[in-house]
């Protein structure tokens, strides 16, 4: 469904996991067992500025007490698990960290300047959740996720891999009255992480000794184990359909296998990867018979052209130039799967 994302699961994302357990399952606790209780996580700014509730900024802001606000949250959170998996869980931890604080005082900013500008008392009506470091996520989905163009809908309108995330978070930013004070606070927090503005990533982050005891200690109880590379094959319309579609699973399979064992021997020994060990896909030897390793390397076919607009997309996310050229040339220029092999390995 969300194709840019990968799908490897909860793999390598114990932050996202617990992110998407924990509060979700305190929310419906709240929503069906104890709702007299709700009281307590009321995300009330008006109580924290008279009577000084400054627990109100915690508890508020980490459990949704609306069940709808939970769900697109949690569905928003783990299609940006894939962020975990590049920065690693201390950086993607330190992100949201810092996004939840920023934003704390980029709602207590609008809640004031929309009292002073058009007297309307928005200090107790916020929404309860961890819903701004969602939207703070949005910035580097939109700066760092290449856009693949999946169907054209109405002339220039067209239907892409990322419109349905972006689908996901307009319903979120609709879901309240006063929900956008919040959207736009995670939205500026984000920014402001992600371009690094007055070094707030190096002041607003988890500590080592603190990465370190949650590694110990958490993160055996939320990883998850490595998924296995079986995958399901559509059933095709005929014997030829379903031949092909098994083939290009095989082929898929055997480039992701080759691609891991390679990028395990680069982050040994340092260095480019060395593409040419790469076995070429199966569609290029589907009827071709190898008799020796010279005869194989003689019939070779000659490297892909790529797109420089796809290499420049692959550069934008921090991959070397050598590999997004070759990542594109071992997918046979498909955007799609070269971003998969680059982000899940």
């Amino acid at each position: 469904m969300f194709t840019s994302t990968g799908s490897s699961g909860l793999y390598k994302a114990p932050v996202s996991k617990g992110l998407l357990l924990v509060p979700s399952a305190l929310s419906l606790l709240l929503a069906l067992l104890l709702p007299h209780c709700q009281r307590f996580f009321v995300y009330d700014l008006q109580a924290v500025k008279d009577d000084f509730q400054i627990w109100r900024l915690i508890c508020g802001r980490i459990i949704c007490l609306d069940l709808k606000d939970t769900f697109c949250s949690s569905l928003l959170i783990y299609n940006f698990r894939i962020f975990e998996r590049r920065y690693g869980s201390r950086k993607f931890a330190s992100f949201l960290l810092g996004s939840w604080i920023l934003s704390a005082v980029g709602d207590f900013i609008l809640v004031e300047a929309v009292w002073y500008s058009f007297g309307i008392t928005a200090a107790r009506n916020l929404p309860s959740g961890f819903l701004a470091p969602v939207f703070a996520l949005f910035v580097p989905f939109y700066c760092s996720i290449p856009r693949v163009q999946v169907a054209h809908i109405l002339g220039p309108l067209s239907i892409t891999n990322k419109t349905l995330i972006y689908i996901l978070g307009l319903q979120l930013f609709t879901s309240g009255s006063y929900i956008w004070i919040v959207a736009i606070s995670g939205l500026i927090s984000g920014l402001c992480y992600n371009s690094k503005m007055l070094q707030v990533h190096e002041v607003l982050c988890v500590p080592s000794w603190m990465a370190k005891f949650c590694s110990w200690t958490l993160e055996p109880i939320f990883s998850s184990s490595e998924p296995t590379s079986e995958a399901r094959i559509g059933m095709g319309a005929t014997v030829d359909i379903q031949r092909q579609q098994r083939m290009e699973l095989l082929d898929r399979q055997l480039m992701l296998s080759q691609f891991a064992q390679v990028r395990r021997q680069r982050q040994q020994q340092g260095g480019m990867i060395n593409w040419n060990r790469l076995f070429p896909p199966l569609r290029q030897r589907r009827n071709v018979n190898y008799q020796d390793g010279r005869q194989s390397e003689q019939q070779a076919s000659p490297p892909l052209e790529v797109s420089e607009e796809q290499v420049a997309r692959l550069m934008e996310m921090g991959f070397s130039r050598g590999d997004a050229l070759e990542a594109l040339r071992a997918s046979n220029n498909d955007l799609n799967v070269a971003t998969n092999f680059l982000l899940q390995h």
